[in-house]
């Protein structure tokens, strides 16, 4: 997705050798275009699977997994991280580990939002060791649901997530997969392919 890529090169930050900051139109501040592009592209990706729900962990996949869900015409479902005395019973949970933040959470979805007759779609910012995602795998397979894929805005080729994912045989759509950022650069699969 070139529009994608061209804003991650424009306005990314990389402040390590694995940190993008992305914060000016993903993960803090919202580009709303770009968003309605990606959800765009997801429903595209995904139009012929007969996807009922969108899921996805709380806060920043909540704008690609809705406009995806707006296009769709299907809800989409956010795992909390904190419980709340509103989301106290009939809960779907599952650990997972924050590779930017480097603490575990425990994530929670309500089972009344999650049937076992759901196919469901995963859609998150960010791939990166594939912790999120399998959470929230665990939070369908709980529910007795059905995993049609995965989509990612950024996924971080560099690191296993990807790998782990697709070797389940998992379906697993990135918009953009950096394949490196060295020396502050960033440096896309296709790129070092070619």
């Amino acid at each position: 997705m070139q529009v994608l890529k061209h804003k991650i090169r424009a306005e990314g930050k990389v402040l390590s050798d694995t940190v993008l900051k992305v914060d000016s139109f993903l993960n803090h501040q919202i580009d709303p275009q770009l968003m309605k592009e990606i959800g765009q592209e997801f429903a595209e990706l995904f139009r012929e699977e007969g996807i009922t729900k969108i899921i996805t962990i709380e806060s920043s996949g909540i704008a690609p997994a809705t406009m995806a869900g707006l296009i769709m015409d299907i809800p989409v479902v956010f795992a909390r991280k904190r419980k709340s005395l509103t989301l106290s019973k009939n809960l779907y949970s599952a650990s997972v580990y924050s590779f930017t933040k480097k603490e575990t959470s425990e994530i929670s979805v309500s089972g009344d939002f999650i049937q076992p007759d759901d196919v469901v779609l995963i859609i998150d910012d960010f791939l990166a060791n594939g912790q999120a995602v399998l959470g929230l795998i665990d939070i369908i397979e709980q529910a007795g649901a059905r995993l049609s894929g995965v989509g990612i805005v950024i996924e971080k080729g560099f690191q296993n997530g990807g790998e782990l994912l697709r070797k389940q045989g998992i379906r697993v759509e990135s918009l953009a997969i950096v394949s490196s950022l060295e020396n502050g650069k960033v440096v896309f699969t296709e790129e070092e392919q070619a």
